[in-house]
């Protein structure tokens, strides 16, 4: 491996320009980026010349065939994800792919396997567990601060957040709307922090009531016409270990927070809230909150990106491909579950 990675962008969408690119770029001379592709070439042109990025393609097989690359960050609607992906690391290519891992358990499994075969990394972007709040508790958890953690409450809510932009409300193109944009951070963030056990079985509701209708937007005017994916999702979740989860995601519902991003987990020695973090206790014939006075800062996504590069750089195989294919099984779990009315029980 060189000592410098060669970088390819697939999808030359905002993500890719504001989060990607950026943050690769802070890791000074350990990243170049070579290559952009977007099946719309004007797009990837603009990126690439905002970032005097030196190849442009309209099809990333084509990238693959002219320009040697060492990682590739997928930036894609999520249904291009997989697509992407295995051609990526049929290339040799180690992956850094936006959440959630695909449209379904199937192609997440596909994926894990590949990133197996090829001997190649495989990660998602799934960045709040990279920020300082997350990390501190973690190790307190490990230290066994909190005992056995038996139950989570987990929101994603915004009040009228629906994006203006993208894709986010196409069902075909994304294959969900609230719970696999947004619910799926804080969802990945309990079930880091719970050392991600086996899901048992899921139930859940999903709602369309807002988000067909014309109103406020905070994130901009959306397109209520044709919108097709879930503006607010319900779920109950058991893991095979004996914990629970219950989960609220919306992207847009009337409440009174403009956006909450929360985890509460509790323990049978302590709990805690996560953003921000609390911890609390019962010692010494008392109940005691405690929070810190100071957290070093942590930016999720430079810490996020960071990591994959120094693995990448170490040709170590660390990744959450695994966790990818458990959060899939959840979410498609919901999905079927809020369409038939009935828990499902995950396999």
């Amino acid at each position: 491996m060189n000592q410098k990675i060669r970088v390819g962008i697939i999808g030359a969408g905002a993500i890719a320009r504001d989060v990607h690119i950026p943050n690769y770029l802070k890791l000074g001379n350990k990243v170049e980026i070579i290559a952009v592709t977007d099946i719309v070439k004007e797009k990837a042109l603009e990126l690439a010349d905002q970032y005097n990025i030196k190849y442009v393609f309209e099809d990333f097989q084509t990238m693959f065939n002219e320009v040697e690359l060492d990682a590739i960050s997928v930036c894609t609607p999520n249904k291009f994800h997989f697509d992407a992906v295995m051609a990526a690391l049929k290339a040799g290519c180690h992956v850094l792919c936006e959440k959630p891992p695909a449209m379904n358990v199937s192609e997440a499994e596909q994926m894990e396997r590949a990133s197996n075969k090829a001997g190649k990394i495989l990660s998602y972007g799934l960045c709040y567990r990279y920020t300082a709040e997350v990390q501190t508790l973690k190790r307190m958890i490990n230290a066994g601060e909190l005992g056995e953690i038996y139950a989570a409450r987990v929101h994603a809510l915004r009040r009228r957040g629906i994006p203006g932009w993208g894709v986010f409300t196409n069902k075909e193109l994304q294959g969900g709307g609230a719970l696999i944009d947004l619910g799926v951070h804080m969802l990945d963030t309990a079930l880091y922090l719970m050392d991600y056990p086996e899901p048992d079985i899921v139930f859940g509701v999903t709602y369309k009531n807002l988000g067909t209708k014309k109103g406020v937007g905070m994130f901009g005017e959306w397109d209520w016409e044709n919108f097709s994916v879930e503006d607010m999702a319900r779920v109950m979740i058991t893991l095979k270990n004996g914990a629970s989860i219950i989960l609220e995601t919306s992207f847009a519902a009337n409440i009174k927070s403009h956006e909450e991003m929360s985890v509460a987990l509790m323990g049978d020695k302590g709990g805690a809230d996560v953003f921000p973090l609390q911890i609390y206790e019962e010692k010494h014939d008392a109940l005691f909150d405690g929070v810190p006075s100071f957290l070093p800062p942590r930016d999720k996504f430079e810490e996020q990106f960071k990591t994959f590069i120094n693995n990448c750089l170490n040709n170590s195989n660390v990744s959450n491909k695994t966790d990818g294919v458990t959060l899939q099984k959840i979410i498609n779990g919901v999905y079927e579950s809020a369409s038939k009315g009935a828990p499902i029980k995950l396999t």
